[in-house]
């Protein structure tokens, strides 16, 4: 425990109320260099694993604020150091690379030049983020006490960049106490959510293997039994229905939001056949981890009730990812730092957990402490929509300003006013 006099506290609340207003300054002065950034990242977007032309930007961004770069690290990984003047914590801020496949429309001027390639998830929008908190940061380098690692991951959409650059030594090369990192979302610009523990369902993968004895209108209908026997919703309400995420009613907001306690299975199986063996295989989401080992039992028991038990060769899970878990202690802080800033408006709690997407953010906070939050990027009035993986998918680029200014002070405050004060 650490005490401090009334007359410091008081002085140490001031000279931290200065530096945030500093903050918002010099984030909107770097807005629109920012946004460009952003666009040209947007027209240029590279798939997992081919992250060249990227990388050389960020390496090159860093370099000119002059920080400490390292790009040996796994594939196209970079990791900036920015060391503060006097010794404190080390925290680190994520911000993943790689783009999506897809062709879906977008409405926008700096459209992708890749054909079959775009940044149809917003890593393009937490690039620029994360290079403006670098940026912002370096600009009160004298007045740090610790260390910031801007970690910019590749392979993100494959789920292998973070848990490859573990296994390629990260955390022997850099040692934070806390990782932070965010998501843009279909929330309002504007808005960031966060909750302790989950963010998303788990997300599983399950095969189903049985003698190839079973006609194709069969499987399908086995499969809706399965389906059916699994499904658990609070409500007779539709947790699959994603695009409803940020309905103030139904959505992450409200407590009595339809994306919590819920486990259902993908409606379409993929089914084939091969060596006389029929595959029936789907991904299922589940919010409750205390349930997850009933779960192969359960579709076992759907199968055998079906008449199909001597039919039933294995059930497994091919896909087992680990989901993203917030520490409790550093989200309730992380939530409370920002609306003394920023004001109570900032941050919303989330009540839910997300299906059909996760993070392999999740590989870091296995290491280390950490948070991640929802960040929006959707504004009504002007027809953008920020639903991840969508047809049309745009962020609203006030986002990035967003971004820049609440985590640029967040990561201040956890160096030099909160870390200090803490007990």
């Amino acid at each position: 425990m650490i005490s401090i006099s009334v007359s410091s506290a008081q002085e140490l609340k001031h000279k931290m109320a200065l530096a945030h207003e500093s903050v918002k300054l010099q984030t909107d002065h770097i807005f629109n260099k920012l946004v460009k950034i952003r666009r040209d990242l947007h027209e240029n977007p590279e798939l997992a694993g081919n992250e060249i032309r990227t990388k050389k930007i960020i390496t090159q961004y860093l370099l000119d604020l002059g920080l400490e770069v390292d790009t040996n690290i796994y594939g196209h990984g970079v990791v900036g150091i920015l060391r503060g003047s006097r010794k404190g914590k080390k925290i680190a801020w994520r911000s993943d690379m790689d783009a999506l496949a897809n062709d879906f429309a977008d409405e926008v001027t700096f459209k992708s030049k890749n054909k079959g390639v775009q940044h149809g998830c917003g890593h393009d929008i937490h690039m620029a983020i994360g290079l403006g908190i670098a940026e912002v940061l370096s600009k009160n380098k004298a007045s740090l006490n610790g260390t910031v690692y801007f970690i910019f991951q590749p392979e993100e959409e494959t789920f292998i960049g973070a848990k490859a650059m573990i296994n390629d030594g990260l955390f022997s090369k850099i040692k934070p106490d806390e990782i932070y990192g965010l998501h843009v979302s279909a929330l309002p610009v504007g808005q960031i959510m966060v909750k302790p523990n989950e963010m998303f369902a788990y997300q599983k993968s399950v095969r189903i293997q049985l003698k190839n004895e079973l006609s194709k209108e069969e499987a399908k209908a086995l499969t809706k039994k399965i389906r059916s026997f699994l499904l658990r919703v609070t409500s007779n309400s539709k947790p699959w229905e994603i695009q409803h995420m940020s309905d103030p009613k139904i959505g992450l907001m409200n407590p009595n939001t339809i994306f919590k306690d819920y486990l259902f299975m993908d409606e379409n199986f993929s089914i084939h056949s091969k060596n006389d063996i029929l595959f029936l295989q789907a991904y299922l989401y589940e919010t409750d981890p205390s349930k997850l080992k009933d779960i192969l039992p359960k579709i076992k028991q759907a199968i055998e009730e079906n008449s199909y038990k001597d039919q039933l060769l294995s059930i497994s899970y091919v896909q087992d990812n680990p989901t993203v878990i917030n520490n409790e202690t550093l989200t309730n802080i992380a939530s409370k730092t920002l609306e003394n800033i920023y004001g109570k408006d900032v941050v919303t709690t989330d009540y839910g957990q997300v299906p059909y997407f996760n993070d392999d953010f999740a590989y870091f906070q296995q290491k280390i402490p950490g948070v991640y939050f929802f960040l929006g990027g959707s504004n009504i009035e002007k027809g953008i929509i920020a639903m991840n993986h969508a047809p049309n998918f745009q962020v609203d680029q006030e986002s990035i300003r967003t971004g820049v200014k609440c985590f640029s002070s967040l990561i201040l405050e956890r160096l030099n006013g909160s870390s200090i004060i803490e007990k």
